[in-house]
């Protein structure tokens, strides 16, 4: 978040008004209209670097199991039309802040790699065009990823409006709290158990 990136409200509207090509089936084995890592080559060669991804590459946008990826695919879509606004191609052409060639794309496609995962464990992709708060999410979670903050927001402020919006982090929250108490439970009925044993031996002493 070192650096100053595209005004919040300009990047969320874009969201809300996703086009259906960005919406319609991700390509998954030999169903669905849109091949992903078609539409990431061409946004990355957009954003000044190389269209051709190696086969290691590609294969975190291709798959043939749709049960376990056409939402993160889906919401990979969704983040490669937000990742086409208006702001970050003129910082590959012009650049102020990815100054060396092929900067901006490469982070690019490390967040779109890794970054779409977790979140479409936890929502729908559609939840991330439709909900404020999702779009609100993915639009800062995006611009974290690539080290920007929303303008006209100091780095404390985008980090704790991000925290307070983190769908995993909150989920990693409520596991570990559901973790906490199953161990404290356990605890309780081991001592439970203790005590009943001590009583009984007692009992059986007199």
């Amino acid at each position: 978040m070192q650096y100053e990136g595209p005004l919040l409200e300009t990047l969320m509207r874009r969201l809300a008004e996703t086009p259906g090509e960005f919406l319609a089936e991700p390509r998954i084995g030999k169903l669905g209209q849109v091949h992903v890592a078609a539409v990431v080559a061409d946004l990355l060669y957009d954003l000044g670097g190389d269209a051709a991804l190696t086969n290691k590459q590609l294969q975190r946008f291709i798959s043939d199991n749709a049960q376990r990826d056409r939402n993160r695919l889906s919401l990979i879509l969704i983040a490669c039309w937000l990742l086409h606004d208006e702001w970050f191609l003129e910082q590959a052409n012009s650049p102020a802040i990815f100054k060396v060639p092929g900067m901006l794309a490469d982070a690019a496609l490390a967040f779109l790699s890794d970054g779409p995962a977790e979140l479409a464990t936890l929502a729908s992709a559609t939840k991330f065009v439709s909900d404020p708060d999702r779009r609100e999410e993915l639009t800062r979670l995006t611009l974290k990823q690539l080290g920007l903050r929303p303008a006209g927001e100091t780095i404390a402020q985008a980090q704790d409006r991000l925290g307070t919006l983190n769908s995993a982090e909150r989920q990693r929250v409520i596991q570990a709290t559901r973790e906490a108490e199953t161990r404290a439970q356990a605890v309780r009925e081991a001592l439970a158990k203790q005590a009943a044993e001590e009583a009984a031996a007692k009992y059986n002493r007199e």
